[in-house]
């Protein structure tokens, strides 16, 4: 049997830190994540395991913090310069039919919530008053 030298603490406390940096949410270069929930859940309906490695997770934010990057990026060059519009989105993705299907859904969804709100909102107010 070894005994302990003097620098194996310091090796605990290095994996300590890891392993709370990994609870955190945060990577190797000190960016947090911030789609690991939403990708694991992703993940697993498309058919991965329940809780898929934790490298696959972060590839693939990667991969999707890149492309909105990138997105964004170009998006500011279209319309008008360093602001990006809807309209500036739907032009990007207007030859790829599923992402121009998608945003279409969404925008579509996004006032019908804004509708079925204000809606609500109205006869609460109604209520209120009597």
């Amino acid at each position: 049997m070894t005994t302990p030298s003097s620098d194996t603490p310091d090796q605990f406390d290095q994996f300590d830190d890891e392993e709370a940096e990994q609870q955190l949410g945060a990577t190797a270069s000190g960016r947090k994540r911030l789609f690991s929930k939403e990708l694991r859940c992703m993940m697993y309906g498309f058919g991965d395991d329940q809780n898929p490695y934790t490298e696959s997770v972060d590839f693939l934010e990667d991969l999707v913090i890149e492309f909105i990057t990138e997105t964004t990026h170009k998006a500011m060059e279209v319309g008008r310069p360093g602001r990006v519009q809807v309209e500036d989105i739907i032009f990007l993705v207007r030859k790829d039919p599923r992402k121009y299907a998608r945003v279409k859904d969404l925008l579509t969804m996004n006032e019908e919530l804004k509708k079925a709100r204000k809606a609500f909102d109205e006869v609460k107010y109604v209520e209120d008053q009597q």
